[in-house]
């Protein structure tokens, strides 16, 4: 299939995209949207999260790195696109060639060969920075990078933690919510140690919220005595808009502008950007 690659120098009035940025955000900051558990809201929230920030001025990429090609196809992309994140991490495509704009996000879009790269990677040089080298080519194009990785704890995730500066971790308002996430920081932990010293917490995030019942408030209550001062004010409720925009194509914003989920999102979007903003 054949369409235009985009590569974002944008200029206006002689000044580019960079130039305009400075002093509002970190350049190029990239956040994994990681939990091993499936069906927590990851690409729910990496594809809203992304419209809703684009909205308020940000310019961002969101890379899919998820075999299923949740996040491609959410953001209204076909997944049989070419080249894809496959094609960067394993063919030596340029990533700014996969990059394909769209009016919520740019995206670096996956698609289902991306399931084998696991195997093909393991006997490869730099295996665990194969993200990380591919994206230095366009950290300065964004402000920010959401890192879309899939549900496991497997070498594609660990790709993704090399890649990121910081995390970022949706966690379901249920009652298994906290099982896993010993595995998931005990992973953290040693990507921090031996391959990404600088890697950080970027925040905690609690999805598919009911404040009527009691359950859902003593989940956010244990979330937030794991994670003191890291966890969002700002939570996702079940939303069944949430769930259909996908099937659209759109982000909830544009699917139900209205909608719960909708606002949930601008708001977490604009506690996001109050804590990244940089002083001039």
């Amino acid at each position: 299939m054949n369409f235009t690659a985009v590569k974002y120098v944008c200029v206006s009035g002689g000044t580019t995209h960079s130039q305009e940025r400075k002093g509002r955000f970190p350049m190029g900051k990239t956040i994994a949207i990681v939990n091993q558990k499936g069906g927590v809201g990851k690409t729910t929230s990496c594809v809203n999260l992304a419209a809703a920030l684009t909205a308020q001025g940000a310019k961002v990429l969101v890379c899919d790195f998820d075999p299923q090609g949740n996040a491609t196809s959410g953001l209204g992309l076909d997944k049989t696109r070419s080249p894809s994140v496959y094609d960067v991490i394993l063919g030596g495509a340029p990533m700014s060639r996969a990059i394909v704009s769209t009016k919520w996000a740019d995206v670096a879009p996956a698609n289902k060969a991306l399931s084998g790269a696991t195997v093909e990677l393991i006997g490869l040089d730099r295996r665990e920075f194969r993200l990380r080298d591919a994206l230095e080519e366009v950290k300065g194009s964004y402000d920010f990078i959401f890192i879309d990785c899939p549900p496991s704890l497997e070498l594609l995730t660990l790709d993704g933690l090399c890649a990121a500066d910081t995390l970022l971790v949706p966690v379901q308002c249920e009652y298994y919510a906290l099982e896993g996430l010993s595995d998931l920081l005990y992973t953290v932990r040693l990507a921090k140690q031996r391959l990404n010293p600088t890697l950080e917490l970027e925040g905690v995030l609690l999805t598919m919220y009911d404040g009527r019942t009691n359950l859902s408030l003593q989940v956010a209550e244990e979330v937030k005595r794991h994670f003191p001062g890291k966890v969002y004010a700002s939570v996702i409720p079940r939303n069944v808009r949430l769930s259909e925009a996908p099937s659209h194509g759109v982000p909830v914003s544009v699917y139900d502008p209205l909608s719960r989920g909708s606002e949930a999102y601008e708001l977490l979007a604009k506690e996001f950007l109050a804590k990244n903003r940089t002083p001039r």
